[in-house]
């Protein structure tokens, strides 16, 4: 694995990230001493999961959804009228 100096990461840094991201990962050494490892970061995954829609058809929302068990819920804020 390539090491390279401060001076020499802060002059090249563009160049050094590309390689990187490219699979080349690289050490970053201050006075000799490696400081830090430069690894690309994973990509996401693409497939099914995230996709917006995907449980489309699979269940239907009652049309009183929205006040469904409004009785109940407000005999349980304010007791039995």
């Amino acid at each position: 694995m390539r090491i390279v100096n401060m001076h020499e990461a802060k002059t090249h840094l563009s160049r050094l990230v590309e390689r990187a991201a490219n699979g080349e990962p690289f050490i970053i050494a201050k006075a000799g001493k490696p400081r830090v490892k430069v690894v690309p970061i994973d990509e996401p995954r693409r497939g099914k999961t995230g996709r917006i829609g995907f449980m489309e058809g699979a269940f239907k929302v009652p049309d009183d959804f929205d006040t469904m068990m409004a009785d109940e819920i407000e005999q349980m804020f304010y007791g039995k009228k």
